[in-house]
């Protein structure tokens, strides 16, 4: 995965030590991928979806989608190769796929040992472009959902990343201006959401917090 258009090899750094957030009153932690590793498991049903559908696989394209709501990956699919799918109904088959595929995902360790570490320190939101059943259900196998100020969803925005709607709406719930949120990302559309928003941002790459 390339960062902001670069290598993270480049300049990657993994935190060894907590972050210091001190300065932030707020954090919004992205879900599939950066708090929980579910994206082998999203991509796989991708893979479903596109044999069905008729649509090329590419897995590095399909990555580079990550945190895009179904319904709009679906039109960026469609526009890229042609198709005119309904959204709905691939969505749909999407999400039986993911279903079936009966995976629950892990937690990302480097990112809940700050959600641990800050909790109770300072509003904690997920901002995500799963659909809310979903998101819900994951937070909650995890014991993460009830310990949330704010969870924000593709069914909470008009607008899904790299739009900052989500992010945005996220810091609205919890009382605090952007400019004080700082958010965890793992994917560029994902990151430039959080900056688009006047928010900074940390990735995560290969399940580790970089900077």
């Amino acid at each position: 995965m390339r960062i902001n258009g670069m290598d993270p090899t480049i300049f990657e750094k993994e935190v060894s030590s907590m972050i210091d957030l001190s300065h932030y009153k707020a954090i919004i932690f992205d879900m599939d991928g950066t708090l929980v590793d579910s994206m082998g498991a999203h991509i796989d049903a991708w893979a479903l979806t596109c044999q069905a559908f008729g649509y090329p696989f590419d897995r590095d394209y399909q990555y580079s989608l990550g945190g895009v709501p179904t319904f709009e990956t679906v039109h960026l699919m469609n526009a890229k190769y042609g198709k005119s799918h309904e959204p709905s109904e691939v969505a749909a088959y999407k999400k039986q796929a993911f279903e079936g595929l009966d995976h629950v995902p892990r937690l990302i360790q480097d990112t809940l040992d700050v959600f641990n570490h800050y909790k109770g320190c300072m509003p904690i939101a997920v901002g995500t472009g799963s659909d809310r059943q979903h998101a819900q259900w994951v937070l909650n196998e995890h014991g993460l959902l009830d310990q949330l100020a704010a969870l924000v969803t593709a069914d909470d925005v008009s607008k899904g990343k790299p739009h900052p709607e989500t992010f945005l709406r996220a810091a609205e719930l919890m009382g605090v201006a952007p400019q004080h949120c700082v958010v965890f990302e793992d994917t560029d559309m994902g990151r430039k959401a959080a900056i688009d928003g006047g928010m900074s941002c940390f990735m995560v790459h290969n399940t580790r917090l970089i900077y």
